[in-house]
């Protein structure tokens, strides 16, 4: 194994032999590259199984590990299908942080294949986030700086408008603006804190056939305010399907927290234009499919006061 900077040259033949250190009873099972997240890689391991492993920031093999302690009680109540872990790689002199062996999930991220299927993407989307949403015990993992109030953003958002505004990615920061300000006005969350994915971007989120067939990448789960998922309405879906989300939501999001909503979602587009823009923020070439679903939620936020 070889590091570039910091990240892993993974391959498959160092897949193959961290299967025989540990989990020899799956070596002879193909091994084929899955997809480059990024934080992590997915190899997939014969037609059902994949390996993933971290291959850039440290802290990756500790979110697997949260990944493998609490997914599988949570999988068999989600109405979309996840990735389950199944087996725990342990650090080694192979490859020094933790790894696992987990269901493949078939579909096409959304990134590269939006949903187009507004009604259907709606109601499979409130159907997950309603079976996800449930109170998390007090032993749930805490977000790592997410999901706390937007007032505690504000510097994050104001510096990134300034600069997505120098770099012409914002056409209406006027308008993106006071989408921010009403949203960090609004109540705080006062109920329980729920079980959150965290991180529902569209390159998190399977489609097939127009609408969405399965959720990857629980690393971020945590326990929280419902805002900060409900956020991913406005990213993951076509223009005229974002209602027909909250009123297929269970129970229906109040005012306070549809405003919250727009707020996190703003800062999840700015995230998505500056990986997607070629050297911002992120490895060389950026993430170009990024791009265009933060720029398509921006239009729809700004679109109307509230929706």
């Amino acid at each position: 194994m070889t590091t570039l900077g910091s990240e892993f040259k993974i391959t498959a033949e160092l897949v193959r032999n961290l299967l025989c250190d540990q989990h020899p009873d799956l070596a002879e099972r193909p091994v084929t590259l899955g997809a480059r997240g990024w934080d992590n890689q997915m190899w997939r391991l014969g037609d059902d199984l994949a390996v993933r492993l971290p291959w850039a920031m440290q802290s990756s093999g500790a979110l697997l590990v949260k990944e493998y302690t609490w997914m599988p009680a949570l999988a068999p109540r989600l109405p979309l299908p996840v990735p389950v872990p199944r087996r725990l790689g342990e650090p080694s002199d192979r490859f020094p942080h933790p790894w696992i062996v987990t269901t493949w999930v078939p579909g096409t991220p959304a990134d590269r294949a939006p949903a187009t299927l507004g009604s259907a993407a709606a109601d499979g989307l409130a159907t997950f986030l309603t079976a996800l949403h449930q109170p998390a015990p007090d032993t749930a993992p805490v977000g790592r700086g997410r999901g706390g109030p937007l007032a505690g953003s504000a510097e994050l958002f104001t510096m990134q408008l300034t600069e997505l505004t120098e770099l012409g990615l914002i056409h209406d920061p006027e308008a993106v603006q006071a989408v921010w300000e009403d949203a960090v006005t609004a109540p705080e969350w006062t109920g329980p804190a729920l079980w959150l994915h965290g991180d529902l971007h569209p390159a998190n989120v399977l489609t097939s056939d127009g609408t969405l067939c399965g959720v990857i990448d629980f690393g971020d789960l945590f326990a929280g305010d419902p805002a900060f998922d409900l956020a991913a309405a406005w990213i993951l879906l076509p223009d005229d399907a974002v209602d027909r989300f909250h009123h297929a939501y269970r129970p229906i999001a109040d005012a306070s927290t549809v405003r919250r909503a727009r707020g996190h979602a703003v800062l999840r587009a700015f995230a998505g234009l500056l990986i997607g823009h070629a050297g911002v923020h992120g490895r060389p070439g950026g993430k170009p499919t990024w791009g265009p679903p933060a720029e398509a939620s921006l239009r729809r936020l700004t679109a109307t006061t509230q929706s």
